[in-house]
């Protein structure tokens, strides 16, 4: 089968792709601006991109699988309705080819969702049980986004933006999850949804496709999933608490500072001490949830906690890109306020005293609305100093910012600019955070390029 899929360089539809391809099928695709690191994975897998244009449908493929990135008007989307040629969503695609029949673990939230995936993943991997996965990123533990597995597992990052522009959905109602996370829930892709409740329908509808004998992993410790619960559940339940003395049947206790290590706790039963590389409140949750999700499909607390200490994290969260002079420059996918305040306090709790430079560009769509402008300063409060790389379309004045920051913020509208504005700022011992869901004009490599420049003048002199 020809499987063509427009708006290949997303991550989910590279993970489509890669699905695709390694059950044999041929696999072409069409985008725009492909970066890393799903353009590299694709080169990798010898699956050529071609700018969207309707040759690319010449020879007419199988079945055309098209992104939820895409809409009318783009040339490729047109061409294909006016041919009358089979398409299809990624989500429905995945259904009917790989998830009918499988044990599927789904992992939904505003927040964590790729992280705790990968590490669901990891735990059915270390046990012999070759789950298969799609995740939105690259775990490190496996190198790709996407495989079909050997087992009856499948792991899935369960979002809830939509499915298609023919198909308004969210995209996990296609999934049929028998075990779901829940991890949290908060305002977020406001060019699609017009408030929170309507997220929160969203995830009831989700809720209703799981079977009596499914079990929802639901964190305790958010105070909005409350209101999805009770718009009704036919499931099992299983509650997760990052504290103790709560209700939760999973808990953490005994936590280090940074959250590099911790106790599980399950039913008042101690089940592993868990000390491992990854850092922050947010990761150690993560992991309570996995290993809860884990143990419905039959694996024991004890061998989770043992997977995790091997856990390697995913490509772009708190990745470290390298270290030129003393300088630690990350990259990390933080776009949400939230998830850039939890980042931020997890690197202040490790960082020994030294400075973090945040550098920030608010890209996501619901970022450039403005929808977050006044939640945004108070997150960033936690660096010592904050470049802002702002277009000069954003459709909010970020300068209103600086009343909350006041002078540790600089926002620049050129990226060159941002960094040659960096480079005199930067010293020995700072974590420069670079935060975007991006590419961000490749301005990590920039960053390590500029900083191994002044080192070298500097040894010359």
């Amino acid at each position: 089968m020809h499987v063509h899929i427009l708006g290949i360089c997303g991550t989910f539809m590279g993970g489509i792709a890669a699905l695709a391809r390694e059950m044999g099928h041929k696999v072409t695709g069409s985008d725009n601006n492909p970066y890393p690191p799903m353009s590299t994975q694709l080169k990798a897998q010898g699956i050529e991109v071609a700018r969207y244009d309707p040759a690319n449908l010449d020879p007419a493929p199988d079945i055309v699988v098209i992104g939820n990135a895409l809409s009318r008007g783009n040339p490729e989307v047109e061409a294909v309705l006016e041919s009358d040629l089979p398409y299809t969503s990624g989500p429905q695609w995945l259904a009917e080819h790989l998830l009918r029949g499988r044990w599927v673990l789904a992992v939904a939230g505003t927040h964590g969702k790729t992280t705790t995936s990968s590490m669901l993943a990891w735990i059915l991997e270390y046990a012999g049980l070759e789950p298969g996965f799609l995740i939105g990123g690259v775990p490190e533990n496996f190198g790709i986004t996407a495989r079909s597995g050997g087992g009856r597992y499948f792991v899935i990052e369960a979002d809830e933006y939509d499915t298609a522009f023919f198909d308004k959905r969210s995209k996990f109602i296609h999934y049929h999850p028998r075990t779901l996370v829940l991890n949290n829930l908060e305002f977020d892709h406001a060019d699609i949804f017009s408030d929170l409740d309507a997220i929160k329908q969203q995830f009831h509808f989700l809720i209703r496709t799981v079977p009596a004998t499914g079990q929802l992993i639901i964190n305790a410790d958010d105070k909005e999933l409350p209101d999805v619960l009770a718009k009704g559940c036919w499931s099992q339940q299983q509650q997760i608490s990052s504290q103790l003395g709560t209700d939760a049947n999973w808990q953490l206790a005994n936590t280090s500072t940074d959250y590099s290590a911790f106790d599980v706790m399950h039913s008042d039963n101690a089940c592993g001490r868990l000390e491992w590389s990854l850092i922050g409140a947010h990761n150690a949750a993560n992991a309570l949830a996995a290993i809860a999700a884990a143990n419905h499909a039959g694996i024991e607390p004890a061998q989770a906690i043992e997977a995790l200490k091997a856990f390697q994290n995913v490509k772009r969260r708190m990745e470290v890109r390298g270290i030129v002079n003393g300088i630690t420059v990350y990259d990390d996918f933080a776009h949400h306020p939230t998830a850039i305040a939890t980042t931020l306090d997890g690197l202040r709790r490790h960082a020994s005293g030294g400075r973090i430079i945040a550098v920030l560009e608010p890209r996501s769509n619901t970022m450039r609305m403005g929808v977050h402008k006044d939640s945004l300063g108070a997150s960033l409060l936690a660096a010592d100093e904050i470049f802002m790389y702002v277009p000069g379309d954003q459709d909010w004045d970020t300068s209103t910012l600086l009343g909350e920051l006041g002078e540790r913020l600089a926002i620049h509208n050129n990226v060159d600019e941002l960094i040659a504005g960096l480079m005199p700022a930067v010293q020995s011992g700072d974590h420069v955070l670079i935060m975007s869901n991006g590419g961000f004009e490749g301005i990590h490599d920039k960053i390590l390029d500029r900083l191994a420049d002044l080192n070298l003048k500097r040894s010359m002199k």
